[in-house]
């Protein structure tokens, strides 16, 4: 992980106290590898071996070429955000309107628009203790205080832990699933705690649904549906979704935002004005033919799902305690090796040409002194004893990745 090496002016203390996260790292450092070792096996990025529809790109060109690349509306296309309109209803069961949905330049920067909406000063958010890294990132630029909870043995949110660590400063409750890094699914019982519980308190939740598609144990549930019947300026619950995963349309950026309140939308158009304008419009377009072309989702999810039990190997080597319920990603236990998630990626990829990526990265917890000022962020935490598994690749890959990985373990253990 980068470090700083000086003390950054007061002016910048938090943006440059947050070093890129070890996805970036592994990226770099497998692009540099690679360009020695060309049959690299990379399970460290979650692009998958399925590309998006051949209409997609058909559409994004003509667009180009016909000029419908003009500036438009802060919150994009109005035709795009009625077929999503639609598409929440039917797929997710959740009730919105085209004045609260929002098209964003991929889901990420709908997430980064979203807390800027939502924060406010000395607010605090809570996060699972194995997050996406990039998520922490946000909720710090925001302005956010992140507070950790604790999960299951299924990787799963805690509910008596969320009660434990919350407090008077509180404002919102992120939650993720299908779960990058884990893979963990939230059923409905769970949902139904967990927003009585942001409910009674006054909170805000945030719904990053990015893989509602590769949902393996049930069908995907969105906790927004658990309050359609409810008027909207009593709502708690911003849903968060993109084209990234289901429709491969990873390089596209497109993604968008269901807010919660008629005013949390009003803070969203300034934020999306002040930092995007307006969303790309040949995009969009694309868009409008990947939602015709959503039968190939089907597709997609077989797929996945039958890398995701490739896995079980993993399992019967005890480094993961069950298959994944969703997702694109794995956490293996590899600390039996005696090895740090860095160190044992290191070595993979190194000896063995093939490249995960580090666990520590998605439990760093940043420190903040006396004076509020936070400290530079390092890796560290519950997940340093493990590293991520992207297998949403090539089947053949991602086998003989899993195969050199075990081997790598054993030979460890046997040291």
């Amino acid at each position: 992980m980068n470090q700083m090496t000086q003390t950054a002016p007061p002016w910048f203390a938090r943006a440059s106290a947050i070093p890129s996260s070890w996805l970036y790292e592994s990226f770099r450092l497998a692009n540099e590898r690679e360009r020695e070792r060309p049959g690299l096996i990379k399970l460290h990025v979650g692009e998958p071996a399925f590309g998006p529809p051949d209409s997609v790109a058909k559409e994004f060109a003509a667009a180009a070429v016909e000029g419908r690349a003009r500036y438009i509306d802060v919150q994009g296309l109005m035709e795009l955000r009625e077929r999503l309109v639609d598409k929440l209803d039917t797929v997710n069961h959740i009730d919105t309107e085209p004045s609260r949905l929002f098209v964003s330049p991929g889901s990420c920067q709908g997430l980064s628009s979203l807390m800027r909406s939502l924060a406010d000063s000395g607010a605090e958010i809570l996060l699972p203790e194995i997050h996406w890294p990039v998520h922490l990132q946000q909720v710090l630029l925001a302005g956010f205080r992140p507070v950790f909870y604790k999960l299951d043995e299924h990787f799963a949110p805690d509910p008596e832990s969320i009660r434990q660590v919350a407090g008077p400063a509180t404002r919102v409750l992120l939650l993720n699933t299908p779960s990058n890094p884990t893979g963990a699914v939230i059923g409905l019982p769970l949902q139904r705690t967990l927003y009585e519980m942001a409910d009674e308190h006054g909170w805000q939740i945030i719904s990053d649904e990015a893989y509602e598609d590769f949902a393996f144990s049930g069908p995907h549930l969105s906790i927004a549906a658990l309050e359609r019947d409810r008027p909207a300026p009593e709502r708690i619950v911003n849903s968060v979704f993109t084209f990234s995963k289901g429709l491969a349309m990873t390089g596209y950026r497109l993604g968008y935002v269901a807010v919660s309140r008629p005013g949390t939308a009003t803070a969203m158009r300034t934020v999306q004005e002040s930092c995007i304008i307006a969303p790309s419009a040949p995009v969009q377009y694309a868009g409008l033919a990947a939602l015709d072309a959503s039968g190939a989702l089907a597709g997609n999810h077989d797929f996945v799902r039958g890398n995701r039990d490739a896995l079980s190997p993993l399992v019967d080597e005890g480094l993961l305690p069950a298959l994944p319920g969703g997702g694109w990603y794995a956490m293996a236990d590899i600390s039996s090796t005696g090895l740090t998630g860095e160190e044992f990626s290191a070595e993979l990829m190194l000896h063995h040409d093939v490249v995960v990526v580090p666990g520590s990265g998605f439990s760093a917890r940043p420190e903040f002194a006396p004076d509020g000022s936070m400290r530079p962020l390092k890796p560290g935490g519950v997940a340093s004893g493990m590293v991520r598994i992207a297998f949403c690749v090539d089947r053949g890959q991602l086998t003989t990745g899993v195969e050199r990985l075990i081997g790598l373990v054993r030979e460890k253990r046997e040291q």
